[in-house]
């Protein structure tokens, strides 16, 4: 259960959200200077990588502590935006108006909120193996 819980918040990470974002209403959107678009890149690619290191350390090293905290940074620091956005001016919503949304709640705080807890709840329930000194 665990191993599908972190593979599921990292394909909402390092899969879904490249693959809403790479088109004209993020990444090649015209109203965005070059200095943001280079951000947003850099942000894709480094959640996508931290994804596939934390695939890895799930599925061939066993190893689930670390994949889970690397998740809930990229989970929380979403999360954390999404609380603040009014604090620096951002916002969900395309310059149109519209958002994407699920049961009338954003998709992004949706998706994060529900990986965040079921990760909290993975990284409160892992036992520690004993240390063989």
């Amino acid at each position: 259960m665990k191993k599908s819980i972190i593979t599921f918040s990292i394909i909402l990470y390092a899969i879904a959200v490249p693959f809403l974002e790479i088109n004209a209403t993020h990444v090649f959107n015209p109203d965005w200077t070059p200095h943001v678009r280079i951000h947003e890149v850099w942000q894709l690619i480094t959640n996508t990588s931290i994804g596939v290191l934390c695939l890895w350390l799930v599925w061939v090293k066993k190893e689930t502590k670390i994949s889970v905290i690397l998740s809930l940074l990229i989970t929380g620091g979403f999360l954390l935006a999404y609380i603040l956005q009014d604090f620096y001016g951002g916002s969900m919503k395309y310059l149109d108006g519209s958002e994407k949304t699920l049961l009338g709640i954003n998709i992004g705080g949706l998706g994060f909120g529900i990986a965040f807890i079921l990760l909290l709840l993975t990284l409160t329930t892992t036992k520690q193996k004993p240390k063989i000194n």
